[in-house]
């Protein structure tokens, strides 16, 4: 008797397992990542033509993460990427060259 109490002292109850985040499927990550590749190419053709202070940033991030997660619209998301970096750049000759951040059209 001695043996099983001494036994039961020296070893400790088992750790509980930890609990584990849900597993997402691969194909669900995927098709978001897609439909950011989309939204990013979208926002960035937008931004050309109206709000690109907002949007062309917005294409930026969505365009790389999209990339990140492994999108299988890739070109999309590079074409949002670049577009993003045009709505930006066309913003900084906006405003040095006119001093305004919209399109003025017309004399």
């Amino acid at each position: 008797m001695t043996t099983l109490s001494q036994a039961a002292r020296t070893t400790s109850p088992a750790p509980a397992p930890e609990p584990q985040a849900p597993h997402r499927p691969a194909s669900r990550l995927r098709s978001h990542a897609d439909g950011m590749a989309v939204a990013s190419f979208i926002l960035g053709l937008l931004g050309t033509l109206v709000l690109n202070i907002v949007l062309g940033p917005c294409a930026l991030v969505l365009g790389g993460l999209s990339l990140a997660r492994g999108t299988t619209r890739r070109g999309r998301a590079l074409l949002g990427l670049a577009l993003g970096t045009a709505d930006l750049v066309l913003l900084a000759l906006l405003t040095t060259t006119d001093g305004t951040i919209s399109w003025h059209i017309g004399g």
